[in-house]
């Protein structure tokens, strides 16, 4: 009897046939004929193509996160998140980040880190999310947002973290994500001095 388990490695599929269906401001839609590896048969999917992105965890000297509130479309709602954006053509994400930051929230980081970077949703996207530790932040000046944009600052302190993503004050899923990868960050820094 075998494994029910034990099934290989799943092996790429075949991109058979590719066309463009939408462009839109920030991203592109694309349609795909695949064929599968292990029936020949083949599907439609759909790929959202995108510049990468950039998503900045901003903390000041006093141990507060620059946070931003904004009207989402998506969830036709108000949230919390972090900084961010589309990295530019020709920004490095670290450029990107800075920009980012100080577009949309008048502060100034002292100094920037990588986070790494990830995958927004393999199902769907094919770009990166890059994400930004900017330390040392301080207020530089006025929030410069475009005519789609309209943010709000506020400072989260950093031991009321935790408790806000519980309570579901900030859900965004890539913000939630970066945060983890800040706390991951942070972990390894008190080891290090430690």
């Amino acid at each position: 009897m075998s494994d029910p388990h034990d099934r290989g490695h799943p092996r790429p599929w075949r991109v058979l046939a590719e066309d463009h269906l939408q462009h839109c401001k920030v991203f592109d839609v694309h349609r795909a004929t695949m064929q599968s590896p292990t029936t020949g048969g083949t599907h439609p999917f759909y790929r959202i193509e995108s510049p990468a992105w950039v998503n900045v965890v901003a903390l000041t000297a006093a141990e507060e996160l620059v946070m931003v509130r904004q009207f989402r479309h998506g969830a036709r709602a108000v949230t919390l998140e972090i900084p961010g954006g589309l990295v530019d053509p020709g920004e490095s994400p670290a450029e990107a980040a800075a920009r980012e930051l100080l577009e949309e929230t008048g502060y100034r980081a002292g100094r920037l880190e990588s986070l790494g970077s990830l995958n927004p949703n393999p199902a769907l996207f094919g770009n990166r999310c890059h994400m930004q530790l900017a330390l040392d932040c301080e207020w530089a000046g006025a929030i410069q947002n475009s005519e789609t944009e309209e943010t709000a600052v506020e400072l989260l302190p950093l031991d009321a973290l935790h408790e806000t993503v519980r309570a579901g004050g900030i859900d965004h899923a890539l913000v939630v994500a970066a945060l983890y990868a800040f706390e991951l960050w942070r972990a390894g820094a008190g080891r290090e001095r430690g």
